[in-house]
């Protein structure tokens, strides 16, 4: 009887090993599969071409990466709370920068932005009123919300391409304060303070809470409509920031000139780690996903790589990303 006993201690001691290297493993590679996939990539970047480390690239590669990061930012969010993603991206783009620079002549451009970024933030409470009050699929909401805020921003400008009369206004975003590029310094700030928002605030909390059990969420205390809606008005906000950035830096602006950014934030999230299924994930990993991805094209760009096979590699980076985050998932449902 005391051997039988003894045997079964012993088998339950080593399934709880077995379950905690398994727990272990599925946390540990999210975390360091990241910075040893940069660091990898620096160096074979270093190898491949002796103009990739110099400073003037990697300030090139952090200026590339600053108008999509902030949208990055919003779109964690979005994946966090379980919302799929926000297709409306392109449009809440194209209205940030048509509005600013088609203001600018008769306002100025600090309230053309703040006009641009409250008509984003307009169409982000259409999509979270549908989605989380309503309950309507995101994907759909937002291709929808994306179709008519475009045809609006066509509409508003007759199609044709908006010029800006601001370059002041161009100069500084393309300037240098401490020699830091003032449109980095802006990405950092942006994305600072979404990174508290989720660490730090009631409103993270919620967020998690929404992505990771939502039933359970909405048998509590917690506003699950409201938390899914403020994710996507965020991102729309965050799309017309981004907007306003890309319409000033260009001095130029036309619908489509948000077309695509939407694909490259998700890549940049699943690749980081940000899981479709919400309830996880954070800020520096999304960004890290997208510095992997921006190091990751600099380094075929410097080869002569096609674009053509610029979106393959993409594609393969978000098939690889989202299979990785399954069986990391399916691990630890077997834990």
């Amino acid at each position: 009887m005391s051997a039988t006993r003894l045997d079964t201690t012993h088998t339950g001691v080593s399934g709880r090993s077995r379950v905690t290297r398994a727990n272990l493993a599925a946390r540990a590679v999210p975390l360091i599969g990241m910075p040893l996939g940069i660091v990898l990539l620096l160096v074979v970047g270093a190898i491949l071409s002796d103009r990739f480390l110099t400073l003037g690239n990697l300030v090139n590669v952090l200026i590339n990466i600053s108008i999509l990061g902030v949208i990055v930012v919003g779109m964690t969010l979005v994946f966090i709370t379980r919302g799929l993603a926000d297709l409306s991206v392109p449009a809440t783009v194209a209205v940030g920068a048509i509005l600013t620079l088609g203001l600018q002549p008769a306002i100025g451009t600090l309230p053309a932005a703040l006009v641009a970024i409250l008509a984003a933030l307009a169409a982000g409470c259409v999509n979270g009123l549908l989605i989380g009050y309503a309950r309507i699929n995101p994907v759909i909401t937002t291709l929808a919300v994306s179709t008519i805020v475009l045809g609006i921003a066509q509409w508003s400008v007759g199609g044709v391409i908006v010029y800006g009369s601001d370059p002041a206004a161009q100069a500084f975003l393309n300037g240098r304060v401490f020699g830091i590029p003032v449109i980095v310094i802006v990405f950092l700030v942006v994305a600072v303070a979404g990174h508290l928002v989720l660490s730090r605030t009631t409103l993270g909390r919620w967020i998690y809470a929404a992505g990771s059990n939502p039933d359970a969420t909405r048998a509590s205390a917690v506003p699950l409509a409201r938390t899914r809606a403020s994710a996507f008005v965020l991102t729309a906000g965050l799309s017309g920031l981004a907007g306003v950035l890309l319409g000033v830096t260009l001095q130029t602006a036309r619908p489509g000139i948000g077309a695509g950014y939407e694909f490259d934030a998700i890549t940049a999230v699943v690749v980081g780690g940000i899981s479709l299924l919400g309830g996880s994930g954070s800020i520096p990993r999304a960004l890290g996903g997208l510095l992997f991805v921006a190091i990751l094209n600099n380094i075929l760009v410097l080869q002569g790589v096609p674009t053509p096979v610029q979106g393959i590699a993409k594609g393969l980076l978000i098939v690889g990303a989202v299979s990785l985050d399954i069986y990391l998932r399916r691990k630890g449902g077997r834990s």
